[in-house]
């Protein structure tokens, strides 16, 4: 199982908005490394939704429920969507000066590549981000 965190300004989608809808097709990713992740995220993958822009905090947990495939709503192949589900809403939400505050956390991408809205997060960070949240 892998680990990720998929950024959305929460004007556009916001966790609620996938509690409400039940499961939604995680689409809009155009930035190449970003796509890269997206197509190598597999089935039962778990990834923390973060609010950017408006909050700056990981909000919640939700599953990956589909392998990649490309974007239905597009005639071009090249962009790739996934499938989830959500799972939780986290406890006490995490926010960016906390995570880049934390020096376990000092070499995840979200505080090193900022821009990039489909980050891995490997098993130790992830961890860590829950204990924050008051997960663990």
């Amino acid at each position: 199982m892998s680990y990720w965190i998929l950024k959305s300004e929460p004007t556009t989608y916001s966790f609620d908005n996938l509690v409400k809808d039940k499961k939604a097709t995680w689409d809009g990713i155009r930035n190449p490394q970003a796509l890269i992740h997206i197509r190598s995220m597999k089935k039962k993958d778990l990834a923390m939704i973060y609010h950017s822009n408006e909050g700056k905090c990981i909000v919640g947990l939700a599953e990956i429920t589909s392998e990649s495939y490309p974007d239905p709503k597009l005639k071009e192949a090249k962009f790739a969507v996934v499938d989830l589900i959500p799972k939780y809403r986290l406890k006490k939400p995490v926010t960016l000066s906390e995570i880049k505050a934390n020096p376990k956390l000092s070499e995840l991408k979200l505080v090193r590549q900022s821009r990039l809205s489909v980050i891995p997060v490997p098993e130790a960070m992830w961890s860590e981000l829950l204990k924050m949240a008051g997960e663990k």
